[in-house]
């Protein structure tokens, strides 16, 4: 019988990685609320195709990553992406987005602008929170200069001056086609202490699009890209981009929200002016490894809505990044009306670790884990009910029967994102025990462990 160690960390209820059996309960996809718009096209340096957005909370502020001008187009009819330029914006709150003139590059004939690079595509910056790295380097992107099979290392002392991270591309490479092509998401994962690169590619016989990764310890020098694994029965769709991230306060799980975009249905832009046939909305999966991915949710994370604007293709595009904006939100950010002269970014809100919940309705239903092992002494759940429902918790043994002291079915409701379970679980530390929910009318989203 195989125990999982859960330590102190959250669990978030985004796969069955701890639950046993679901018995008159489902898994539920959660989706977010959309806000305002933060951000519109605007000015000399942007147009109707700019977008793959990448923001992160740094200190006080929350930096904003986007392209702006796409390439000229060349006499081939193609966008030459080695003359793309790279913008900048940044907020206080994560809802107020300013350009700042940083005065760094030339557009249009002058230098009062927010751009902080002109010359790559698909470019992702991250803080770079690795032990001892050297302060002129805290900033990095990836991105592309002369072709989608090559990538460039970028670094910067302050999010803003940037320059060559060498005089020669990074050493990572793909026999496959349009590899980095699209936005390659980077980051540092201080978990498995490495960096790590999510990235496009066109699968066996170019049929749609997907996703590999590839891992570095000192960003020059990469793994071969590993392909994504789903389970059997998952169906191969066209992942365009990616927004992989660690999950906040559950870094160990690791969060996608690929754009996923169809050519073949009952799509049109008749009577919309608009050029292109096909649609896109964003769907969501979760990893631990960064290889295999659960997509038990193949339904749509994120739809096109009621705007008409949002259904023409490349629009619904989630930017990389998860910002908290109150004790109980947190923020994501969509780019809308690809193409269009309103193209512009919107943020949209979820509870914290709010992304899925095993859940059941009026008539009930109850979880059972796996056998599990904590340190700490105090159950916390992160969930959700009607003033009618309610969770009831009860620890059993590793063969399901409930444990003596602990067979009490202490009952919660209300909605909270971290309430302690009266139990002391001290007599119990770093023994395997299951926990069983029973469930009427009510979401849980997460569990942890702690004193």
């Amino acid at each position: 019988m195989k125990t999982v160690s859960i330590g102190s960390r959250w669990e978030p209820l985004v796969d069955k990685f701890i639950i046993e059996r679901l018995d008159g309960a489902t898994h539920r996809l959660h989706h977010p609320v959309r806000r305002e718009v933060v951000m519109e096209t605007s000015g000399p340096c942007e147009c109707s195709t700019s977008g793959f957005h990448n923001l992160f909370l740094d200190g006080d502020r929350v930096r904003l990553y986007y392209h702006g001008l796409p390439g000229p187009i060349g006499e081939d009819g193609k966008e030459d992406k080695s003359k793309r330029i790279i913008c900048y914006a940044e907020s206080a709150d994560g809802i107020h987005f300013t350009r700042p003139s940083l005065g760094l590059v030339e557009v249009s004939g002058s230098k009062d602008n927010n751009v902080i690079w002109r010359g790559s595509g698909n470019f992702c910056v991250f803080r770079d929170d690795k032990p001892g790295i050297d302060p002129a380097e805290r900033y990095k992107a990836v991105g592309s200069e002369a072709g989608a099979q090559l990538l460039w290392g970028y670094c910067s002392p302050d999010g803003i001056h940037w320059r060559f991270l060498q005089d020669e591309p990074l050493a990572i490479s793909s026999a496959l086609p349009d590899s980095f092509d699209s936005l390659n998401i980077c980051f540092w994962d201080a978990l498995k202490e490495r960096y790590r690169v999510f990235s496009r590619y066109w699968n066996e016989g170019n049929l749609v699009r997907a996703i590999h990764s590839c891992e570095s310890e000192d960003f020059v020098h990469w793994t071969e890209p590993a392909l994504h694994q789903y389970s059997e029965g998952v169906p191969a769709e066209q992942l365009y981009t990616n927004a992989t991230i660690p999950c906040p306060g559950a870094e160990h799980i690791l969060l996608s929200f690929p754009m996923r975009l169809v050519y073949e249905g009952p799509y049109s832009s008749e009577g919309m002016d608009y050029p292109a046939v096909g649609a896109s909305d964003a769907v969501f999966m979760s990893s631990r490894d960064g290889v295999h991915w659960d997509r038990s949710f193949v339904e749509a994370w994120l739809r096109p809505g009621l705007d008409r604007r949002n259904w023409t293709h490349r629009s619904n595009i989630p930017a990389q990044g998860i910002i908290p904006t109150g004790p109980d939100e947190w923020s994501m950010y969509v780019g809308e009306h690809y193409g269009w002269s309103t193209n512009r970014l919107r943020r949209v809100t979820l509870r914290p670790l709010g992304f899925a919940s095993v859940h059941a309705g009026y008539a009930g239903g109850e979880v059972l884990t796996k056998p599990l092992t904590f340190p700490g002494s105090r159950l916390y759940l992160n969930f959700s009910t009607s003033v009618v429902g309610e969770v009831k918790v009860i620890i059993c043994d590793p063969d399901g029967n409930p444990l003596k002291g602990f067979d009490d079915m202490v009952r919660l409701f209300g909605d909270e994102l971290d309430a302690p379970v009266p139990y002391d679980l001290s007599p119990i530390s770093g023994k395997p025990v299951r926990i069983r929910l029973l469930l009427k009318d009510a979401d849980v989203f997460a569990l942890r462990i702690g004193n």
